[in-house]
């Protein structure tokens, strides 16, 4: 009887170890075929890259006006005023007016689809566990194909204001940077999400990126609020950093078309303003 119990106990452990290196290897199997795909795309030439785009309607940065170039297109874009709890927002920061010029043409606002940007990287609007969700995440998802998934999952999430990066798979971008925004409103997380993304842009040299609207929708961060944090954000990043080319903002409501053409006139102004109501005086 004893020497039965021996036996069986050795054959139960015998067994457990061999599921265990079964899933060790189906999970070095799942790891090893997405981190080979991924460093196979990041070193395709581009034009064997876009054989792999599941539409040809890519939009490359060159495509896509700068600012300096975006208002002289769209005229009624100056008639857009600030209030006075924008100036209030402006405030926060202290810009410097001789990089006004340089840095006009290299920020963006682009309205359309976020996943046909051919540029260095994009920005997913994620949930804490990494799995594609609704919205512009299910949308880079379903874009970038099961792979990224695959890759999301190794990290094992991520926090609220942090961020991670992975590939970008069958999407035109070559990287997707996924931040965590906040759900109680919080602008210093929001912020830190714009902080994290621009420090993995600086780790990886990434010389563009969009930034889709974090946090608002269904996360119920007001609008307007957010684009003051992620303008006046970029300003500070952009005043510190020449090698980056640009950063566009994805502004697929009309409500955020309408902020963001208002306030890039305060942060990245095309011509020197002033205010003459009584309120203030620009500050450059």
């Amino acid at each position: 009887m004893e020497l039965f119990v021996k036996s069986f106990n050795r054959i139960t452990v015998i067994t457990s170890q061999k599921r265990c290196f079964s899933s060790l290897i189906h999970k070095m199997t799942s790891q090893s075929k997405w981190m080979v795909e991924k460093n196979r795309i990041l070193s395709l030439p581009i034009e064997e890259k876009r054989k792999l785009y599941k539409s040809e309607d890519y939009v490359t940065v060159h495509q896509v006006d700068p600012w300096c170039s975006y208002v002289i297109k769209n005229k009624d874009v100056e008639n857009k005023k600030h209030t006075i709890d924008d100036l209030n927002e402006f405030r926060k920061i202290k810009i410097d007016p001789e990089k006004n010029k340089a840095l006009a043409e290299k920020v963006s606002i682009y309205r359309g689809d976020i996943t046909k940007l051919e540029i260095d990287a994009i920005v997913n609007a994620a949930n804490s566990r990494l799995k594609a969700g609704g919205g512009v995440d299910g949308a880079i998802h379903r874009a970038a194909g099961p792979l990224l998934q695959e890759e999301c999952n190794s990290i094992g999430g991520c926090n609220t204001g942090d961020a991670q990066i992975t590939g970008g798979y069958d999407l035109p971008a070559r990287y997707v940077i996924h931040t965590v925004g906040p759900q109680n409103g919080s602008a210093p997380n929001l912020q830190s999400c714009y902080e994290k993304c621009f420090s993995l842009q600086n780790q990886h040299r990434i010389t563009s990126i969009a930034f889709p609207c974090i946090s608002t929708g269904i996360y119920g961060f007001p609008n307007r609020l957010a684009a003051h944090i992620a303008l006046r954000t970029t300003r500070k990043f952009l005043e510190g950093n020449d090698e980056v080319d640009r950063v566009i903002f994805c502004t697929f409501m009309p409500i955020d078309v309408d902020i963001y053409e208002t306030l890039m006139q305060m942060y990245f102004p095309v011509h020197e303003w002033n205010y003459n109501d009584g309120a203030a005086v620009s500050e450059f």
